[in-house]
């Protein structure tokens, strides 16, 4: 039995950022940028990499406010993770995202990409940013719970 796959998206009013990663190696790789068009991603896109990658479930990133509340961005990311529950019949799991795009930009800043070329691949990053997160989690040991017994 193969290690688990998953895909993970930094959503967008006009791109998608896609990342592959997996629990084996730990890691989440930039994959590719879909095009968003009134709110509707670039589904034959995410049909093909879907088939191809066959993930085990698919990470969609959430962008709250660094008060914890919701804005209009947070209801389009969790409206494209039930639009992806719905199509591909997958688990989706909501990661919190703050700052990945800004991580994202200046980790481009850093490897002096091209201004050109970093619009192209801040969402990608981004994406990878949060599908680390979520595989980082998973090999997070989980904590049992203590009993006043142990103390």
């Amino acid at each position: 039995m193969r290690a688990p796959t998953y895909l993970g998206f930094d959503y967008g009013t006009k791109y998608l950022g896609i990342a592959v990663g997996g629990s084996a190696s730990g890691l989440a790789e930039p994959l590719a940028t879909a095009s968003v068009r009134q709110g509707v991603p670039d589904w034959p896109l995410l049909d093909r990499l879907t088939n191809e990658w066959k993930p085990a479930a698919l990470i969609v990133g959430l962008p709250l406010n660094m008060d914890d509340s919701e804005n209009a961005m947070t209801r389009a990311a969790r409206k494209f993770g039930h639009r992806l529950h719905a199509r591909y019949n997958l688990p989706v799991h909501m990661v919190d995202e703050r700052l990945t795009s800004v991580d994202a930009k200046n980790t481009l800043v850093e490897s002096r990409v091209p201004w050109k070329q970093r619009k192209a691949k801040v969402d990608k990053l981004a994406a990878q940013t949060i599908l680390q997160a979520y595989l980082d989690e998973q090999r997070r040991p989980k904590m049992e719970p203590r009993h006043a017994a142990d103390d």
